[in-house]
């Protein structure tokens, strides 16, 4: 099955990171507050996603993602549009 990793930004400029099988679902249930981790973000706007050969590739980078405490690397993907190999 494959997997989706998605950098999402609200109105303040506050991310969050994921991954999920069905890219579309999951955005849907982040902009109507249906996810906890989400639910306060306002203006929700997908910056950026990418796909992966597996759900479990796409969750093992996302973890790496979020270990990262540099904002400037988060950015840099987003700018990119792409993840290099970790």
């Amino acid at each position: 099955m494959k997997g989706f990793l998605c950098i999402l930004k609200d109105n303040n400029e506050k991310i969050y990171i994921g991954s999920t099988a069905n890219l579309d679902r999951r955005l849907h249930q982040h902009r109507r507050g249906e996810t906890a981790t989400t639910r306060k973000m306002k203006g929700i706007n997908l910056v950026f996603s990418q796909e992966f050969d597996s759900i479990e590739n796409a969750r093992r980078i996302e973890n790496k993602l979020k270990n990262f405490k540099r904002r400037d690397f988060i950015d840099k993907i987003i700018a990119d549009g792409f993840v290099k190999k970790l």
